[in-house]
């Protein structure tokens, strides 16, 4: 079957939109995947678009635009779209700090190199991929689809499974059960937890901190292997 993606290039020098679509177009080409590329002149226009229509998935953005810069604009996409993936490019090195707020999947220095940029849209799709998993549930009559990178932790009280995501989802089902539709980036700890390794900010023998403040138990003989769990990047 054919990937999709859709695609937005965003600078203010027509000719460098252009080279970069070009390259952006033949990397489609190569890769079999069905590219829709858009460009925009300012990041002003660019939103003007994107407040009626959020279905972009990689954005080629100049960081030095005329009036608002690529940095601003990143940081308004995402306040409510986490997995867009966002490529700066720069004719400066001096932005690129500026961008680890908006997580940035890579800069490219100008003039862009076309196996570079293959590179980076390469590892842009792979990402994609990876954040579009998700667990499928029946609630009430109806399916819930709760994509894999939301879900903190699961646990269990009796014999129902809570799912900790944006919201908290409660079904009766096993642990064993969810543990064989997640993928590595989740650790099984104990009997009664599964937990997501990019959520986790510090583990000691009894406790795991995780990102948002929880604070899980952490049972006793599962420290050596969490902290391996973590540091192989699960």
């Amino acid at each position: 079957m054919e990937k999709n993606c859709r695609i937005a290039v965003c600078d203010d020098a027509p000719e460098d939109i252009q080279y970069v679509k070009a390259m952006t177009q033949r990397w489609g080409q190569s890769r079999q995947i069905a590219v829709q590329i858009e460009t925009f002149p300012s990041a002003e226009s660019f939103l003007f678009q994107y407040a009626e229509d959020k279905s972009f998935d990689i954005l080629l953005l100049d960081i030095e635009m005329a009036a608002m810069d690529g940095v601003t604009m990143a940081r308004q996409v995402r306040r409510d779209n986490e997995t867009v993936q966002i490529i700066f490019i720069t004719g400066y090195s001096d932005y690129i700090a500026e961008g680890y707020e908006v997580e940035a999947l890579h800069y490219l220095m100008k003039p862009v190199h076309e196996e570079k940029l293959f590179q980076v849209l390469d590892r842009a799709m792979q990402k994609l991929e990876k954040d579009a998993r998700c667990l499928n549930l029946e609630l009430s009559g109806e399916m819930v689809r709760i994509p894999l990178y939301t879900i903190r932790y699961l646990d269990v009280y009796k014999n129902y499974v809570t799912i900790h995501a944006r919201e908290d989802y409660t079904v009766k089902r096993t642990l064993g059960a969810f543990e064989e539709e997640l993928d590595s980036g989740f650790f099984r700890a104990g009997r009664s937890m599964i937990v997501n390794l990019k959520y986790i900010r510090r583990v000691t023998k009894k406790e795991v901190y995780l990102s948002d403040g929880t604070v899980l138990p952490l049972p006793r003989g599962v420290y050596e292997a969490l902290n391996r769990a973590i540091i192989n990047g699960g």
